[in-house]
């Protein structure tokens, strides 16, 4: 096989010819192409970073607002429902403070209500006490009875102050001597002489028959009574059982 050396030399140099060609003519337009399509690329990368960046910083912000909506929401709710039990504490205090209250006064108006009927009670026990006192007093009335109480009206005003005296002699009415049952002549002399020795003078007597008496000798005058009598003394244990009811 023989090498035409000349035909080899003339396409190495046709070769050459078409890479300068080619380098001069096409690369240098499709390079300038391309690094215009690369900075046009990057331009276009760099701007959308820049866009997905400030979205990125919105949805930072939108969700950072979010989060302090949804946490302002939390303190308002937790705000609601503290002064909602707090409101429910107070009306609940207020309706038993007023339950209470009516219980007390419930309380005390029967309280009241049952001393009342005790007192009440106790009054009318008393009462049918003393009555049946009196009548059994009544019955066992006698003239021992009447002397025993002859001697108490004298001890009772020997008792009398100098004034009281004075003043029970000079009544201008006169003095009633009151018995349960009408007195004798003979107990009508006593009992003033009785009376005159008491009292130092002869007063002006009137004797008087009062069956509530039941026994005993009361005086009386306009502005005087010397209680002396069963009557008396019941009535007295009467007042103080009332009174101790």
């Amino acid at each position: 096989m023989t090498i035409d050396w000349w035909t080899l030399g003339l396409q190495a140099i046709n070769v050459l010819i078409l890479m300068w060609l080619l380098a001069r003519v096409f690369w240098r337009p499709v390079a300038a192409a391309i690094e215009k399509r690369q900075k046009v690329t990057k331009s276009l990368i760099e701007d959308a970073q820049a866009t997905q960046a400030k979205a990125d910083a919105a949805l930072a912000e939108i969700t950072k607002t979010r989060e302090g909506l949804a946490a302002e929401r939390d303190a308002l709710l937790a705000k609601a429902a503290a002064q909602a039990e707090a409101m429910t504490k107070t009306a609940m205090a207020e309706a038993r403070s007023k339950a209470e209250s009516r219980i007390a006064d419930a309380q005390r108006v029967k309280a009241r209500e049952v001393a009342a009927a005790r007192a009440a009670s106790a009054a009318k026990s008393a009462e049918l006490s003393v009555e049946i006192a009196r009548r059994l007093l009544d019955r066992v009335a006698t003239d021992d009875f009447q002397a025993a109480f002859l001697d108490l009206l004298l001890t009772s005003i020997a008792q009398l102050p100098h004034a009281d005296k004075t003043a029970l002699i000079g009544t201008s009415e006169g003095i009633d001597v009151l018995s349960a049952t009408a007195l004798k002549p003979a107990e009508e002399a006593k009992i003033t002489a009785a009376l005159e020795k008491a009292l130092g003078e002869t007063p002006q007597l009137n004797f008087i028959t009062d069956a509530k008496l039941i026994a005993g000798i009361e005086l009386r005058s306009a502005h005087f009574v010397l209680h002396n009598s069963w009557h008396a003394d019941l009535d007295a244990i009467l007042k103080d059982l009332r009174d101790a009811a």
